[in-house]
């Protein structure tokens, strides 16, 4: 079976991917870390993030999420703007378990770290970033991690299977919403699955083009 091409993403409940004035220094713009509450408090993502003390909630449906995303992920993709935010705040073992494949225009060595992440740049597009991905995953699926701009440039070239949308409820007001400017033809989906907990709805749907 070939690889899946897919996106989880976090948003608020007005639609954003991010807040304002987000640069290096403020990952996901102002308020944008409240999107992503849910996630620090699974036992899962902690342990995975190495945080001392461990904790987190086990076998609630926010973690059996966070589960099946990175057992399913073999390889990943990001736009360079996602990589410059993560790069000054991840750390020595970054959250990934696997090679990233990093859109740039500026040629650089692969960046070797520490838990089997190793961030890979590449300057020919998105379409050839997707073919080293998937060469790469051994056979489980592609993960486009965001940003926005490259989320959205997936899904205008037709290159997704499936997406998953975690909306928090919580309001930013401002930023960069996921899918402004979007063509109503440009994303048709079905939906599969949804669930969630009082911190976090998920949504599951499939492209329309991938039935």
């Amino acid at each position: 079976m070939s690889s899946k091409v897919f996106f989880d993403v976090g948003i608020s409940l007005d639609g954003y991917m991010a807040g304002p004035n987000a640069s290096p220094g403020n990952p996901m713009g102002d308020g944008g870390r409240a999107m992503h509450g849910w996630i620090f408090q699974t036992a899962t993502f902690r342990e995975i993030l190495g945080i001392p003390g461990g904790g987190g909630e086990q076998g609630t449906p926010d973690d059996a999420r966070v589960q099946h995303v990175f057992a399913r992920t073999g390889a990943y993709v990001m736009g360079r703007r996602m990589f410059d935010e993560g790069e000054v705040g991840w750390p020595e073992n970054p959250p990934f378990r696997g090679p990233v494949y990093v859109l740039t225009h500026s040629p650089r060595e692969p960046w070797v770290r520490q838990g089997g992440t190793t961030f890979h740049f590449v300057t020919d597009g998105l379409a050839n970033a997707l073919a080293q991905a998937k060469a790469a995953a051994g056979g489980k699926d592609v993960r486009i991690s965001g940003g926005i701009d490259t989320v959205r440039q997936a899904i205008r070239a037709g290159l997704l299977d499936e997406c998953t949308i975690h909306v928090a409820p919580n309001l930013l007001g401002a930023g960069k919403r996921l899918l402004d400017g979007l063509a109503p033809g440009e994303m048709k989906l079905v939906p599969v699955r949804a669930d969630g907990s009082a911190l976090v709805t998920h949504l599951d749907y499939r492209f329309a083009q991938a039935s």
